[in-house]
């Protein structure tokens, strides 16, 4: 069953346009999980569920927002699951205000920034699962400070010319980096 703000994301995913051949390869499974699974914004579906995530610049978009992932041990973008929420911008903003303590970003632009498919490893008895990641790209507020929260051990602003040390181990952070140059 296709609801009403499920079949909107369902024509945004089907006309998201990418130079990149993995986006384009996650377009048809992104369509299935929504067309056939009606939880598929559950977290309980351990097939594989929707997430969202920001890509956030600063106001002078010289610098992206990461945070270092307790859980994952890694520096990542913030995003998080829908649980429930078909409604993924909203879900995004949510969870970047969530995880960074900051308020007030806005929509550098109105479409789907990337697509993502990633493998969650298992823990605590949750079992290895996918995220199928709808990202967009925020602008945060002058003077934005970002807080720590229980889910980073580290949250900041990095330098876009200091950026690729640190998401070196994350090909889909790659993407959205040379992606982001094109709204500088």
């Amino acid at each position: 069953m296709v609801y009403k703000l499920r079949e909107r994301l369902l024509k945004e995913i089907q006309s998201h346009q990418s130079e990149y051949k993995e986006e384009q390869a996650f377009k048809p499974r992104f369509e299935d999980l929504l067309i056939n699974y009606d939880d598929c914004f559950e977290r309980a579906l351990l097939t594989g569920h929707i997430t969202a995530s920001a890509w956030i610049f600063n106001h002078k978009r010289d610098s992206i927002l990461l945070l270092h992932h307790a859980k994952l041990n890694k520096w990542l973008q913030p995003g998080g699951h829908a649980d429930g929420d078909e409604n993924v911008r909203a879900v995004a903003v949510k969870e970047a205000e969530e995880e960074t303590g900051i308020s007030g970003f806005i929509f550098a632009t109105t479409e789907i920034f990337d697509l993502d498919i990633h493998t969650i490893p298992e823990r605590n008895g949750v079992p290895e699962h996918e995220h199928f990641d709808i990202r967009f790209l925020l602008v945060a507020p002058e003077r934005a400070v970002p807080q720590l929260n229980h889910e980073s051990t580290d949250v900041k602003w990095i330098h876009m010319n200091n950026l690729v040390e640190r998401i070196s181990h994350e090909p889909s952070l790659l993407r959205m980096y040379a992606k982001s140059k094109r709204f500088i």
